[in-house]
């Protein structure tokens, strides 16, 4: 299944669309303010194996991301300084993916490498997805097989080749073939870009 959705101003009916598929278990495509990522509610530990079957990761060595809404988000699902506050407030919503100190409230799944990166992108689609599903989603980029470009950036390609592989593909216009930038900030004393991309932190 797949459907269209305009990012600068997504329909609140197709958004509860794709929220309900998500607190049933479901996995989806979405788009980012960087590349297409894979998603499920981080509450279904078993949406979240999935996705890993599908990219082929192994879950107890790969880094682990979620999406917030915003920074008061982040605060439940990560322990964050009050220097490292600043910084996020600087840079989300934005192209980042910043690495921190999980907390408590974090599932089981996500809890077991102690640190969690955390995406606020901006981008009206996933912030819409998060906010209406009131908690964040497990998010990992779309891989390209081929070796033209690292990422898959054409919905319609998405839709060809992921439509019978997960529950939704949401079409969002072509996406972009730059990942976030990646900033460890586990270390208050030794904050870290450890992938330069489409994010110039400030």
């Amino acid at each position: 299944m797949h459907i269209r959705i305009h990012e600068q101003n997504p329909s609140p009916r197709l958004i509860l669309q794709v929220v309900d598929l998500l607190r049933r278990g479901g996995i989806i495509i979405y788009p980012t303010d960087t590349v297409y990522a894979f998603g499920c509610d981080i509450f279904h530990p078993k949406a979240i194996e999935r996705i890993c079957r599908i990219k082929h990761l192994d879950r107890d060595k790969s880094r682990m991301a979620i999406v917030c809404h915003n920074l008061s988000n982040i605060a439940e699902y990560a322990r964050i300084s009050t220097d490292v506050f600043k910084m996020l407030k600087r840079n989300l919503p934005g192209a980042f993916t910043f690495i921190l100190n999980g907390s408590k409230r974090l599932p089981p799944i996500l809890k077991d490498r102690k640190t969690i990166g955390i995406r606020v992108p901006d981008n009206n689609i996933a912030l819409q997805i998060v906010e209406i599903l009131g908690n964040p989603i497990f998010t990992t980029s779309v891989i390209s097989a081929d070796n033209i470009s690292q990422y898959e950036t054409d919905p319609e390609l998405l839709i060809e080749k992921y439509e019978s592989i997960v529950d939704l593909v949401v079409d969002g216009g072509s996406g972009d073939n730059t990942p976030s930038t990646i900033v460890d900030c586990t270390d208050d004393d030794n904050i870290e870009i450890i992938r330069q991309g489409k994010g110039i932190l400030q």
